[in-house]
């Protein structure tokens, strides 16, 4: 029998009713050590990995209605212009992630008003210390299995204070929509009835490249591509238009004898696409489908913009556990971040030469 030894496929199974608990549980945060929304002159959200990602789901879903520009930040130096009229999200799901902690750090030296989603750790402890806000997160998730636990607290920040009025509906409808996705794409559906699984099916032992459009499909497309390392433990890549049209598109043709065998392309639609971004999906796919083993369309669903984003990144979770479970690997534990931490932890002797 395949191993789940972590129980990563329950904890999948498990967001629509995770994002609804975060949802519910956000409204109790007290909100009075942040700055009211005409305060604001930039959001800037720290954060790494599966907890990072809910930084790039805020700057594609909320950036082009927030008053004030959203930046996100994956390393340890917040930027120059951070101050006493910046937002600062900070993101780490255990809370001891070391380039987060020391950008929130850096972030509340210069005067910026912190907002930290954590489980705790040493990020809850700086939090505390300093006088910011909290936002704590249930324990018990794997932090790339608790994107509604790190999402809905940030939305609905925004929300209460007057950044973003519609923070409350889209949660809403994006509940609504996972609950939809995931009643075809969890286990007991067989055959090609589930299309995650049909998915998985397709890709087999190719290397996905999963093109997005837009900064919607990007963010889904890098979330597909993390997904199946982190839960397949096997390499993929992304793209996104229309940058991928400007340099990657010539890549093409030159080794498609390795290309046809080794690399399925993915694209995955959304109803948020600017017209010419649409236009570009199929002269492109004329271009690159001579020199791929397979090209698959995914269709986002759900009403409005949070609702599409994370349908398409669902349907990625559920499709990188069916690659793992048919090729017998555990999809939990992630054994070399974890020997990569080891070697980096303070005291250890480096090995740079």
């Amino acid at each position: 029998m395949v191993p789940d030894s972590l129980g990563f496929v329950d904890a999948v199974r498990s967001l629509p009713e995770q994002l609804a608990a975060a949802h519910e549980q956000a409204g109790t945060l007290d909100l009075t050590g942040l700055p009211e929304g005409r305060d604001v002159e930039h959001v800037v959200v720290l954060g790494m990995g599966g907890s990072g990602i809910v930084g790039d789901v805020l700057a594609a879903v909320a950036g082009p209605v927030l008053p004030a520009p959203v930046v996100v930040v994956k390393g340890y130096e917040p930027p120059a212009f951070v101050g006493p009229r910046t937002l600062v999200v900070a993101i780490s799901y255990s809370g001891d992630t070391e380039e987060t902690v020391a950008a929130a750090r850096r972030a509340l030296d210069a005067g910026g008003r912190l907002l930290a989603v954590c489980c705790g750790g040493e990020l809850g402890r700086l939090a505390e210390a300093r006088g910011a806000t909290v936002a704590r997160c249930p324990q018990g998730y794997m932090p790339r299995a608790a994107l509604g636990a790190l999402l809905a607290p940030v939305l609905v920040a925004l929300c209460g204070l007057g950044l973003l009025p519609e923070g409350h509906t889209w949660l809403v409808k994006a509940q609504e929509q996972l609950a939809h996705r995931r009643d075809r794409c969890r286990p007991e559906v067989e055959g090609p009835a589930n299309p995650a699984r049909e998915l998985a099916r397709r890709i087999g032992r190719t290397v996905p490249l999963v093109y997005g459009g837009g900064a919607l499909g990007a963010v889904a497309a890098m979330r597909w591509k993390a997904d199946v390392n982190e839960n397949a433990k096997a390499p993929a890549f992304w793209n996104a238009y229309p940058e991928l049209d400007h340099n990657e598109i010539c890549g093409w043709g030159q080794h498609g004898d390795l290309t046809r065998q080794a690399v399925t392309l993915v694209e995955l639609r959304h109803g948020f696409e600017h017209p010419q971004v649409e236009r570009r999906f199929a002269p492109t796919r004329a271009i690159v489908e001579e020199a791929v083993h397979d090209v698959l369309e995914v269709q986002a669903a759900g009403e409005g913009p949070l609702a599409q984003l994370l349908d398409l990144m669902y349907v990625g979770d559920w499709m990188s556990v069916y690659l793992a479970l048919a090729n017998e690997v555990d999809p939990g534990p992630i054994e070399a971040i974890q020997r990569l931490k080891e070697a980096l932890a303070p005291g250890r002797p480096s090995t740079a030469r």
